[in-house]
């Protein structure tokens, strides 16, 4: 059984993970930004495995820090962390983007990851194990028109977890870096402020990802043998042929 931290998990991909890994009798840190959805899944786990939740948002490296601080002892040695919250905002040319929407995705997608890596990263160090799964996206692969700050927000991740193999390798630690390309979550919704409409023709003609598809990429990442380590892969749905490029009928 391990011990198993995940952020974002009140809804999309960090959800479907909590849900899963769960089933597979590991016990979890659930973290969110919504209190009453953290209840709602603290309630639905407990049935299957001891669950902990922690309401914070990454953004905030004082809320962040505190609410890992809090961690009862018994629960302060995480065996995997995986770094999955994270946003996009806006789709405007550069010359047109919205400040608010940039600090969102660059404090969130950048920095919260950072906020959150650094404490856990610590006590890993000291017990010489553990592993780090970071959710990036295939927009760091190829950066694209009128996304070019989230690209780059992912891009930093896939940068953060090529530097956290380089420094951590030597403790015994195991460093993954997912890159999912179209899921079919509340992700173009946050995009596009709440244009539902907007949203679901970004899903139109084609059969997107599942969060549980992405669930089922994290835990075989944490599931293959310890002298294994998966440091990165990119998981399309069969249309999508590269980030910019989906097959729609």
């Amino acid at each position: 059984m391990k011990t198993i931290f995940i952020t974002g998990a009140t809804s999309g991909i960090g959800k479907a993970t909590a849900i899963l890994l769960a089933n597979q009798n590991n016990r979890l840190i659930i973290c969110g930004r919504n209190q009453a959805v953290l209840d709602e899944l603290k309630t639905e786990l407990s049935q299957q495995t001891e669950i902990f939740s922690l309401n914070f948002d990454v953004r905030n490296s004082e809320e962040v820090f505190s609410a890992i601080d809090s961690l009862p002892e018994e629960w302060k040695n995480i065996d995997v962390l995986i770094n999955n919250a994270g946003n996009a905002h806006g789709l405007d040319p550069i010359s047109d983007g919205n400040i608010e929407d940039w600090n969102a995705m660059m404090d969130g997608n950048v920095k919260g990851l950072l906020y959150v890596s650094q404490p856990i990263i610590r006590r890993m160090k000291e017990r010489q194990d553990g592993q780090i799964i970071n959710i990036s996206s295939v927009a760091a692969r190829q950066t694209y028109a009128n996304g070019v700050v989230y690209c780059a927000s992912k891009k930093a991740v896939d940068v953060i977890s090529e530097g956290m193999r380089i420094e951590l390798t030597d403790f015994g630690i195991r460093v993954t870096n997912i890159q999912p390309g179209a899921v079919e979550t509340d992700f173009s919704k946050v995009r596009f402020k709440g244009d539902e409409e907007r949203a679901a023709t970004v899903y139109a003609g084609y059969e997107p990802l599942l969060p549980e598809d992405v669930a089922d990429t994290i835990a075989y990442c944490i599931n293959v043998p310890e002298r294994v380590s998966i440091a990165e892969i990119a998981i399309y749905p069969k249309a999508q042929a590269e980030p910019r490029t989906i097959y729609r009928k």
